[in-house]
């Protein structure tokens, strides 16, 4: 594995790279992902064999704009275009049914996730390649997601390139959202919550829960268990010391006075930006048992409740 700067020369080579049909580590503003040339089959085939990625589980793919979305969609609904004028680039992938000359993109259904990352890094790859890139996560399957080029470095040692463009600014992966029918729905909560997305279309829709592991979907991020660190993550409603030893680490984002204990922000996209890479600190430390303080059921914490409950499953 190289790590490199994301100057002219470290894109020329990620560049090479795509275009030999292998993969590269690059950021987002969510957080870095794999990428591969989403025309390939065999670059695609990639991803899945370097994650251990279930074949039923599909992946997002990345473009550098609008009108290379269009070019992926077999049909561009009008509510795809609201909120690609709103918030692209941006944390928002848009489910649209799939241009049926795009293979190789994750599970057999007719639809296709897309988005343009807002950062400079990934539009940068993005308009040097002139691909379009599928970009999961790039860490292990149902591991902890990487919001820095040495997450990534640990999880995923066999990936030959990676960009290193520091830390992931918002921390968490992209909302998805299907706008296939009428009234657009949730498929996965994320870095843009949801009273952001009804000041667009108003009455937003919510997933049941999806399909079961081994069903294909039209979203990332809907598996029970994902996001998971390799300590057992259990939800708690208050944090005791008591009884507390070193295997045990805890997470919570309140001062709980216990010593040692990763304490985030009380603000929750504040608290999202580091919760991954307070997982991380945590499994780097050693405990077999992390305790994570339950956030509040409020809206605004929906994303992160997802993410602790799919770690703790």
């Amino acid at each position: 594995m190289t790590v490199v700067r994301p100057d002219a020369e470290g894109l020329r080579r990620a560049v090479e790279v795509l275009r030999a049909d292998s993969v590269v580590a690059f950021p987002t503003e969510t957080v870095y992902g794999l990428g591969a040339n989403a025309f390939s089959e065999k670059a695609v085939a990639e991803i899945y064999r370097l994650k251990n990625r279930p074949s039923w589980n599909p992946l997002i793919v990345h473009v550098a704009g609008v009108e290379a979305a269009r070019g992926l969609a077999e049909s561009w609904p009008d509510l795809a275009d609201e909120f690609a004028a709103r918030f692209w680039p941006g944390p928002l992938t848009l489910v649209v049914p799939r241009a049926r000359h795009l293979a190789g993109v994750g599970a057999s259904n007719d639809t296709i996730a897309i988005r343009v990352p807002a950062h400079e890094v990934a539009l940068r790859l993005l308009e040097a390649s002139e691909l379009p890139l599928a970009a999961p996560s790039a860490n292990r399957s149902e591991g902890i997601s990487p919001t820095t080029a040495e997450h990534v470095v640990r999880s995923l040692p066999d990936v030959p390139l990676v960009l290193d463009g520091g830390p992931a600014s918002w921390g968490i992966e992209s909302t998805v959202l299907d706008v296939t029918g009428p009234v657009p729905r949730l498929l996965r909560p994320g870095a843009l919550p949801l009273r952001t997305l009804r000041d667009v279309a108003g009455q937003i829709g919510l997933s049941d829960g999806g399909p079961a592991d081994g069903v294909a979907r039209p979203s990332p991020g809907m598996s029970r268990r994902h996001y998971a660190p390799r300590a057992k993550v259990l939800l708690v409603q208050e944090i005791d010391q008591t009884g507390l030893s070193s295997s045990v680490g805890v997470l919570t984002y309140e001062n709980s006075g216990v010593d040692g204990a990763e304490v985030l922000s009380a603000d929750p996209r504040e608290y999202a930006a580091d919760l991954y890479a307070a997982l991380h600190r945590l499994d780097d430390a050693g405990v077999a048992t992390i305790l994570v303080q339950e956030p509040p059921s409020t809206e605004d914490w929906l994303a992160v409740r997802d993410r602790l409950s799919r770690a703790a499953a």
